[in-house]
């Protein structure tokens, strides 16, 4: 009697699904292309050619959506935790003044289901829109035996340039410099194991919907306001709000140890969510190390530009606020 062979297949990997999955996210990633981008999706790897730029930099971040990711699963709703993924990478790039370029994605999962995959990479794609880069390739991984059946994972890579004599490192920061705040659209992608033990009803009504609709609200990407101010005004630190909130990420900025930021938590209207989270048993101090608070992103410029920064991030429909600035002391951050 013949032996029946084992096939991939019989192990809980579709191959045909992984095809599939190819077919419908080429068109949506090939969108993102820019004139840059050297040959098509399905090559081994992505090719760009680097901008010309004298003493050309790269400068590269990667990051995941963590456990929001959990909340697109349970709600079947896969389209808006890609903006996320590149947000997390992109706002990172951009704090040494670079430019995106391009976007690698990596899906794991438990098994795979094509259109789903379609639309955490449609998500991807609008993200890199928004960032002004190119969506060049990626990797989908089914893992049965891993991951459950239903469990995705979502992250991903950026590439961005800068010349060298343009790169923001916070050398330049003195005592005096002023720090704007760029607001938040909501929780981004950060806390979300905190928030999930928070709100464990998804379908609590809040604000006239499920509360779910409004933990899922995207990342917000920075690139075009602050590559605009970067033209016009010189920067001297920024800031990604991301895990570890004001406390960890905004003294990041900083070269100099004996200076310290100091931010005015009164100096900006903090969204109701983060009130919410709150009044449900977290502590302010806690929060302010956990999550951006309604800032995401900060710029740090000398007194005399504020007024021109403010100006030109208000035409991109920003709504920067005053939050701080800096002084000579220790401890690199002072909440008051």
């Amino acid at each position: 009697m013949t032996k029946k062979s084992l096939t991939y297949e019989q192990s809980g990997v579709n191959i045909h699904e992984g095809y599939k999955e190819v077919s419908l996210i080429k068109k949506i990633a090939t969108d993102t292309h820019s004139k840059h981008v050297l040959n098509a999706l399905g090559s081994f790897a992505g090719m760009v050619k680097a901008p010309d730029m004298k003493d050309l930099v790269l400068v590269s971040g990667t990051d995941g959506v963590g456990t929001k990711i959990a909340i697109a699963c349970m709600k079947h709703k896969y389209d808006t935790v890609g903006i996320d993924c590149v947000a997390m990478c992109v706002n990172d790039v951009l704090c040494h003044g670079a430019t995106p370029l391009f976007f690698l994605d990596y899906i794991a999962c438990g098994k795979l289901k094509a259109t789903v995959a379609k639309d955490l990479v449609k998500g991807v794609a609008i993200g890199c829109k928004q960032a002004q880069c190119s969506l060049i390739g990626g990797e989908t991984a089914e893992m049965p035996g891993f991951y459950k059946e239903g469990d995705y994972d979502l992250a991903g890579f950026s590439v961005g340039c800068v010349s060298k004599n343009k790169i923001v490192n916070g050398k330049d920061i003195k005592s005096g410099d002023v720090i704007i705040g760029l607001t938040s659209s909501g929780l981004h992608s950060n806390g979300f194991s905190l928030v999930r033990r928070v709100f464990t009803n998804l379908d609590e009504i809040y604000k006239k919907q499920p509360i779910w609709k409004t933990l899922l609200t995207p990342t917000k990407i920075y690139v075009k306001p602050v590559l605009a101010l970067l033209e016009k005004v010189n920067i001297k630190g920024m800031a990604h709000i991301t895990g570890g909130g004001f406390i960890e990420n905004a003294p990041r900025m900083l070269q100099n140890k004996k200076l310290r930021i100091v931010i005015n938590k009164n100096s900006y209207p903090i969204p109701d969510i983060f009130k919410l989270i709150n009044k449900r048993g977290v502590e302010l101090n806690h929060m302010y190390n956990t999550f951006n608070m309604g800032i995401g992103f900060m710029v740090c410029v000398d007194k005399k530009d504020v007024d021109k920064s403010i100006r030109i991030l208000k035409q991109f429909n920003e709504t920067p606020y005053i939050i701080g600035h800096i002084e000579q002391g220790a401890g690199q951050i002072c909440l008051k």
